[in-house]
């Protein structure tokens, strides 16, 4: 799919952006252009070589952003920027809210330059990146008064593992987003501090305001993602716990049991000659001893603190 900007013709558009691109889409733009076009697997390298390029006046530029999928989650969209003083190129193999909004944005004033465009691109991305790490922060911040309030700790048991599954999806969330920030830090370092003779321009202080908020940003990330393994190993410990006490209740059960079973089992046995089968009390005496060799380890456990 082929979304231009300022018109549909392609020639003397400035921003021209490619979503999962066909052969012959990709004929027509490197005929409007002269521009090559990186593919899907070139735009999906990981090493800055290949993310970070300069030719013939251009700058061929890539990182993974990030977009919400059906289920809530958040999964990687590789994008490429093909910048040039003329147009500005970008390919993507998937949906981005973000690159929307900017279409959105220009759909009244339209984009006049190809840095003015990047620029903008950078700006809402790294903009709803923050709104993703404040939704973040907040289920963080849910997840801890959940934990902690009250000795929390019989809330989660109830739910442990829906609790370790959020705190899980918080952590990979967080994650992914500090991936795309890192991609956004190393381009706009790239094209600012490159001193690449004949690059395309860029607005050195919109761009430098764009880093600030790429490094506060990864900062609190760090900060966040500290918070969710905190609480993960919190959730962790519940779960332990809650084992543990399982495994001290069957062991004082177990105890318990063990002296009205052997006493039920001498008054079981079969012998001919046995004094108490020709009490009156013979019987109550017995159900008498199964029930205090019951209470004496119970009252034993209570006193240690072991219930």
């Amino acid at each position: 799919m082929i979304l231009a900007h300022p018109d549909a013709d392609l020639a003397a558009a400035v921003w021209i952006d490619l979503r999962e691109p066909t052969d012959e889409e990709l004929a027509r733009v490197r005929a409007a252009t002269g521009l090559r076009i990186p593919d899907q697997h070139q735009i999906s390298e990981i090493e800055s070589s290949s993310r970070l390029a300069f030719e013939n006046g251009t700058y061929y530029v890539s990182t993974p952003l990030v977009a919400p999928a059906d289920d809530g989650q958040l999964v990687p969209v590789q994008v490429g920027f093909v910048l040039s003083a003329r147009v500005l190129l970008t390919v993507r193999f998937g949906p981005l809210p973000s690159f929307d909004a900017v279409h959105e944005g220009f759909g009244t004033q339209h984009a006049r330059t190809a840095e003015e465009t990047f620029l903008r691109i950078f700006e809402i991305v790294v903009d709803r990146s923050a709104d993703k790490l404040e939704r973040g922060g907040g289920v963080c911040d849910e997840l801890s008064r959940s934990a902690f309030r009250d000795g929390g700790r019989a809330r989660l048991s109830g739910d442990l593992r829906t609790t370790l599954s959020r705190v899980g999806a918080v952590a990979d969330h967080m994650s992914r987003i500090r991936d795309a920030l890192l991609g956004l830090g190393r381009i706009a370092a790239y094209v600012t501090e490159g001193g690449i003779a004949g690059a395309p321009p860029v607005n050195a202080a919109r761009m430098k305001a764009i880093r600030a908020d790429i490094a506060s940003l990864t900062e609190y990330e760090s900060h966040l993602s500290g918070k969710a393994q905190f609480l993960l190993d919190a959730t962790l410990g519940f779960i332990n716990i809650e084992q543990n006490d399982i495994v001290k209740t069957l062991t004082i059960a177990s105890v318990v049991g063990i002296p009205p079973v052997l006493v039920a089992g001498i008054y079981g046995m079969n012998f001919r000659v046995m004094p108490e089968l020709t009490w009156e009390f013979g019987y109550p005496l017995a159900i008498g001893l199964i029930v205090v060799s019951a209470l004496v380890p119970l009252l034993w456990f209570k006193r240690r603190g072991w219930m």
